[in-house]
């Protein structure tokens, strides 16, 4: 995939199902070593310097759960799967 084609989609938390923001918006985290994509930021902000100030999100590559055609939706927090009870 180019990332071209990535510029436009949304990013979606899987666990909330909230928007988090576009990747066209947000930065690239790239190994110079290696070339690939470590993790995207997201910058704060609110809509047009108004509302609420948020930190930057990072985001790890290792967070993208699918890729659609619209939008990535993300997993940042792991499920902790719970130990049957006894």
């Amino acid at each position: 995939m180019r990332l071209s084609q990535l510029g436009g989609k949304e990013i979606i938390g899987l666990d909330t199902g909230e928007r988090m923001g576009v990747i066209g918006d947000s930065d690239l985290v790239i190994n110079p070593e290696t070339g690939q994509i470590e993790s995207i930021i997201l910058p704060a902000g609110g809509f047009f310097g108004l509302g609420k100030k948020r930190e930057d999100i990072v985001i790890p590559w290792s967070a993208i759960v699918k890729i659609g055609s619209d939008m990535v939706i993300i997993q940042v927090h792991q499920r902790q799967e719970q130990a049957p009870q006894t």
